[in-house]
């Protein structure tokens, strides 16, 4: 039996597994509550850890992405390239949301579309310079809306069927 059909086997081993993928860049809350759910979780229970997974990686992205923005262009051209990729995308995205920097913020990472998400929204608010105390609670409320949605669109589907 491998690791994960032992962790599939019990509904601790189900949330773990929901609290890590939420936790995963590109996936989030968007993918983690949609697995909790076909694994067999309360659809309620699978976005409340999802939820709260995909928060996790929020302020250690604000807080360091810069230092390893910085560390990557250090270490080699292929790291670099990557960095500044990152940077203008994280750039591009931001600029559209300066003026209305929280709102508009919230309201990017709230569209449960992929590269949408409590990353992304991350990295914007940690490249706009946004302050921790404003940028968490912000995308707290982005997750908290695409939570929702995804709720609806995944207990919808599973009433349905």
């Amino acid at each position: 039996m491998d690791i994960i059909e032992l962790l599939k086997s019990s509904d601790a081993g189900k949330m773990l597994i929901t609290f890590i993928v939420s936790m995963l860049p590109i996936v989030e809350l968007r993918g983690a509550i949609p697995i909790g759910v076909a694994m067999g979780l309360n659809p309620v229970a699978s976005t409340v850890i999802s939820l709260v997974g995909n928060m996790v990686p929020v302020p250690f992205i604000i807080l360091f992405i810069r230092r390893i923005f910085t560390w990557m262009k250090g270490r080699s051209r292929r790291l670099a390239n990557i960095a500044e990729k990152l940077e203008s995308k994280a750039q591009a995205k931001g600029s559209a949301l300066y003026k209305g920097e929280v709102i508009g913020l919230a309201v990017f990472v709230a569209i449960p579309l992929p590269g949408t998400g409590a990353w992304t929204g991350a990295l914007i608010a940690a490249i706009l310079g946004m302050r921790l105390k404003i940028a968490v609670p912000t995308i707290v409320a982005g997750v908290l809306v695409a939570g929702l949605i995804i709720f609806g669109i995944t207990y919808g589907f599973t009433a349905i069927f």
